[in-house]
């Protein structure tokens, strides 16, 4: 090939990278949202936009409304850091402080799903990442003085009905941030002791293999767009496609730790900071949708059983549901009302030996 078509060639090239839309909406500006807290972190956007997260020295997690207001959703939080919503709409949080996971409802209500793993609790829970089967990925380092009571820094999983925890990675120097896939194949996770982001297989057990080397980052947290292109805290935020190449950063005026998509249409993207601030800036993408195979709620496997009627209730975890009786189909009253730590719980009615018939029906509440 002459030079001048190599030139060519290359011009080409170098026009198609460059001229590529930016992630960022045309004329946007980073906009400093909130200031003068500690060390924030551990973004989580509801599905309606509002987005959550930590002042992990405060022991407060925050809520930035869709309305622009800024309110304390939790304090005496346990040192919370990373955050995720599930699909009843609790907030699941890391403890760092307390060393556990735990999910947080909307009344705030809390409910241990995982706090020892062989007999000790766990070093410090750092970020986490919700499949959508509704188990639970989470890290678990040691960044803020808490003892190594774990024999190594290692990565976790707890299965969809939470009555496992599984140590699924025991190779990293210190985890930091992780993300999955939309369809829950692929898992991202970043060793920020090793400064890399390994990509791993998503096993039907929820175990990972094909452990490979996605960018050379020295990453905290992190997040994607429903572009496929990655979000990685640096000393700014690195934008990687899916391929693992660098396409573009965005700079902000103090260390970024960690990234969320939020706002009513999901394309204004939430940065917290090590100075304790949260910024925001609009995207002319939009962030992944949260996904889940979760069902709604059913009542089923009613039976008799010594004497009584005995049913399971079965949903989505964290959810408060209530079971109510009727003898006519017009007049009912509540049998029970729970919040599903498992995906399946059985009930009992002791009443019903009383009545010759009765129906059931499942409603949200209470």
């Amino acid at each position: 090939m002459k030079n001048s078509t190599r030139f060519a060639a290359w011009m080409l090239c170098w026009v198609a990278l460059n001229t590529a839309a930016s992630v960022v909406e045309t004329n946007a500006s980073l906009t400093q949202l909130a200031s003068g807290l500690h060390f924030t972190e551990g973004p989580a956007a509801d599905t309606v936009g509002n987005v959550f997260f930590s002042d992990i020295p405060a022991d407060t997690i925050y809520k930035w409304s869709v309305s622009n207001q800024l309110s304390v959703f939790r304090t005496n939080s346990g040192g919370a850091n990373g955050l995720c919503f599930d699909v009843g709409g609790n907030l699941v949080a890391c403890e760092g402080d307390n060393g556990r996971i735990v999910s947080i409802s909307p009344q705030l209500s809390i409910t241990v799903l995982a706090s020892n793993y062989a007999g000790a609790r766990f070093n410090e829970p750092n970020d986490l990442w919700i499949d959508p089967a509704g188990g639970v990925y989470f890290t678990d380092p040691v960044y803020f003085g808490h003892p190594v009571v774990q024999g190594g820094e290692h990565v976790y999983y707890i299965s969809p009905d939470r009555s496992t925890v599984s140590r699924v990675v025991t190779d990293m120097v210190r985890p930091n941030g992780l993300v999955g896939s939309p369809d829950g194949k692929t898992l991202y996770i970043a060793d920020w002791g090793a400064t890399n982001v390994f990509r791993y297989t998503i096993n039907t057990n929820g175990t990972l293999t094909n452990k490979t080397l996605f960018a050379r980052v020295k990453c905290d947290g992190m997040t994607l767009d429903a572009e496929g292109n990655f979000y990685f805290c640096e000393n700014a935020v690195l934008v990687y496609d899916a391929a693992g190449q660098k396409a573009e950063q965005i700079s902000v005026p103090a260390r970024p730790t960690n990234v969320e998509f939020g706002g009513s249409d999901r394309k204004t993207l939430f940065i917290t900071t090590d100075s304790g601030s949260l910024y925001s800036i609009r995207m002319r993408v939009q962030g992944v949708a949260p996904t889940s195979t979760n069902t709604p709620a059913r009542l089923g496997s009613a039976v008799w059983t010594n004497g009584s009627m005995q049913f399971a209730v079965t949903g989505c975890l964290g959810q408060s549901y209530c079971v109510q009786a009727s003898t006519n189909l017009v007049y009912w009253t509540t049998v029970c009302t729970t919040n599903l730590s498992n995906t399946f719980s059985l009930w009992t009615d002791t009443d019903s030996p009383n009545y010759s018939r009765r129906f059931y029906r499942l409603s949200s509440g209470p």
